[in-house]
This record gives C-alpha cells, sequence and structure tokens, in this order.
C-alpha cells in the first residue's frame, strides 16, 4: 500500500468536519462528543497521512465508527444538524477505513 492513501485523507476530513460542526453550523448540539472524537479521528487520520507505521487504519476506523454512532450515545440524534454531521462523517470514514485496512492487509498477505 503506497505511504499517502486517500483513504487517510478522507478520515482526516471526516474528523475535522465532526470537530468544527458544533462552532460553525450545528448550534452547539453534541458539541463534547463531536469536537474530542472528531479530533481524534482528525489525529488518527493525520498520523496516517504522514507515513507513520502501526494499526492506524483501524484505530481511524474505531473512532469514525464512534462517531456515527455517538448521537444515539450521547442524546443528540433529534437535533438534525449534529446528528446528520455524525452519520456521515462516521459513516463515510467507517466504510473507507474499513476498505483501507482491509486493503493494506491484502496487501501484506500478498508480499
Amino acid at each position: 500500500m503506497d505511504r499517502f492513501a486517500w483513504q487517510d485523507g478522507v478520515a482526516f476530513l471526516a474528523g475535522l468536519a465532526a470537530l468544527l460542526a458544533p462552532k460553525l453550523w450545528a448550534d452547539d448540539a453534541g458539541e463534547q462528543p463531536l469536537m474530542v472524537l472528531g479530533a481524534l479521528l482528525a489525529v488518527a487520520g493525520l498520523y496516517a497521512l504522514l507515513g507513520a507505521v502501526g494499526p492506524t487504519a483501524w484505530t481511524a476506523t474505531a473512532f469514525a465508527l464512534l462517531i456515527f454512532v455517538s448521537p444515539w450515545a450521547f442524546g443528540f440524534d433529534g437535533e438534525d444538524a449534529a446528528a446528520w454531521t455524525a452519520w456521515i462523517a462516521g459513516g463515510v470514514a467507517t466504510i473507507v477505513g474499513v476498505w483501507g485496512a482491509l486493503q493494506a492487509r491484502g496487501g501484506e498477505a500478498a508480499a
């Protein structure tokens, strides 16, 4: 797998969207979980973008999955902007993260 996988960029951007959403368009709904989990996802994506070795794809995927379930877990599923941001950012980053991790795993098995 190449050093700068596009999946890592998607994870970084999804984390950034979740991090900034409560202040820009979500009216402070779900502020704490979105900002904390968004920051963790953005850092994991950036860490992978910078070429770090290790289980970064699965780590970013775990944070993305936590963002996806956060509207139900933290009770802001009735707040449309925050909930939809979490579902879209978390869902896209989870799907892309699983895809990238499986590609990396397949590449290691072939090597």
